[in-house]
């Protein structure tokens, strides 16, 4: 791995397996763990470094001087790729998606002062932009200039996901993880064993899409897993009282904070599904936390 994303990752501290203890837990006999890769880093945290690190790894090692890519105005994989790039040497661009506004958001401002060039397009534009899959797929770049899909979605990723998986030093039943782009997924999917159970939960509505997006960036057949769609509380970043309810008491009763865009949604299909219930006695259920809590402060604001 080139030198200074060496040098960035032993900045970072341990992803640790916490236990959640909850009555209801003991009530219905599971046993619910946390992955706790929000831990990473107070920046790059949880599966945006996952999936960033070889990608960003690759790009050095072509010559790259210039990372470009695309989200949303409180992106969290924009804004862990502007401060990696700044550390790395690297210039970014970032396509995001809607007009300017009249004030940046504190994900924007943030990736502006890290140096990440931003370039706003027409929502229509950015979704023209997903077609674009490989590294040098984007028209117009330059031979120094390196795309990267929304959310890293490279098969690069799924390599740095698989790290993750293999620090799980337990015995587990079923490994959970909230669903953007899928691309997570797919790289917990390629490392369990086959007798383990994935599950993605799917933080956008009418995601059905997301099967076949995981099929893609999966090297070979797989059949143990699956993501439900039922959990969207309306669509990408949508809430509601019940939702936002569920994580502040969470993070009162377990000291772990969560944000409302995939990994509180995620907890909160994953207690009513015990609930109802959905899950064998006995199980033990790991569920990773892909971090980006700097995107509840557009929640906040």
């Amino acid at each position: 791995m080139h030198l200074e994303l060496i040098k960035l990752e032993r900045t970072f501290k341990p992803s640790i397996l916490t236990k959640i203890d909850d009555p209801l837990l003991d009530r219905y006999e599971i046993e619910l763990w946390m992955k706790r890769d929000d831990l990473l880093h107070p920046i790059i945290s949880g599966n945006k470094w996952r999936k960033l690190k070889y990608g960003l790894d690759h790009a050095l090692s072509s010559g790259a001087d210039t990372i470009i890519s695309m989200g949303g105005a409180y992106s969290n994989h924009l804004h862990a790729l502007a401060y990696a790039g700044k550390v790395a040497g690297l210039k970014t661009i970032g396509f995001i998606r809607g007009e300017q506004p009249g004030a940046l958001t504190q994900t924007l401002s943030d990736m502006q002062n890290w140096g990440m060039e931003l370039k706003f397009v027409s929502r229509s534009d950015y979704r023209l932009l997903r077609q674009y899959k490989g590294c040098h797929a984007l028209p117009g770049l330059r031979p120094q200039q390196y795309w990267l899909p929304e959310g890293g979605a490279q098969s690069l990723a799924l390599k740095g996901v698989a790290e993750l998986v293999n620090e799980i030093d337990v015995l587990y039943d079923i490994l959970c993880a909230p669903c953007g782009t899928g691309t997570t997924l797919a790289g917990i999917i390629d490392a369990v064993p086959e007798q383990i159970s994935v599950m993605g939960f799917a933080a956008l509505k009418n995601a059905g899409f997301l099967l076949s997006d995981v099929e893609s960036l999966l090297p070979r057949p797989c059949t143990n897993w699956q993501i439900n769609l039922n959990y969207h509380f309306g669509g990408f970043a949508k809430t509601n009282s019940e939702l936002m309810a569920f994580i502040t008491d969470f993070e009162y009763r377990t000291g772990i904070p969560l944000e409302p865009v995939y990994t509180g949604k995620m907890m909160y299909a994953l207690y009513d599904l015990i609930a109802k219930p959905s899950f064998k006695q006995g199980q033990r259920i790991i569920a990773v936390h892909t971090g980006g809590l700097q995107g509840k402060r557009g929640f906040s604001a």
